[in-house]
């Protein structure tokens, strides 16, 4: 009996549609006194776990963030420093819309209101495919079941018809546990070879 068909193409954000330079971000919070050359580090201390799984919002986020160097900081300016960041993938955004032409598109993206806000109104995310569930709405982040749970019911699929895109090894292997298929972004090229592979018209 042949595998059932890919019906659903789940794509991540980060890393995928965007990618980040942290550096300008870890510069201005140490020029006002914040220690430490790990960003990650960094925005653990802030609770940024809690932003992106809606508990914390964005002000309160920039407020803990603020609060880890020793000389005041403007808000306004962190903000601006907070969504900077990112750097738009064209070719992906470009596969994402035209396999929505075929094929049920969603996005599953561990992000943070203040990001995702960004992201549409600069970007236009949020109107790749025909649904997104970003993490602070879901309440839960990958790879917690909790949330590729939720993304089932939320867009009506079905595991074996359904593969996502992540570049995270162990997000992937989340949802593979839970049926989808999985395929672990590199780059447009790789994935979309993954793609085809697995019979979608890529």
């Amino acid at each position: 009996m042949s595998a059932p068909a890919i019906r659903a193409v789940v794509f991540d954000v980060g890393f995928v549609f965007v990618r980040f330079d942290y550096r300008p971000i870890l510069e201005f919070l140490k020029a006002h006194g914040a220690t430490g050359d790990d960003l990650h580090e960094l925005l653990e201390r802030a609770a940024l776990a809690e932003h992106e799984t809606g508990r914390l919002h964005g002000r309160e986020l920039l407020e803990r963030v603020a609060a880890l160097g020793t000389r005041p900081v403007d808000l306004e300016a962190l903000h601006a420093q907070w969504v900077g960041m990112f750097e738009l993938d064209p070719p992906m955004v470009e596969l994402a819309h035209r396999l929505s032409e075929r094929y049920g598109v969603y996005l599953l993206s561990n992000i943070g209101d203040l990001h995702w806000a960004y992201l549409s109104r600069e970007h236009r995310l949020h109107a790749i495919g025909h649904g997104a569930l970003p993490s602070y709405l879901a309440g839960v982040m990958k790879p917690d079941p909790g949330i590729y749970q939720e993304a089932e019911r939320r867009f009506a699929l079905t595991a074996a018809e359904t593969v996502f895109i992540d570049d995270r090894a162990d997000n992937i292997e989340a949802a593979r546990a839970r049926g989808w298929h999985g395929i672990v972004h590199r780059d447009h090229a790789s994935t979309v070879t993954a793609l085809r592979a697995l019979g979608v018209q890529a």
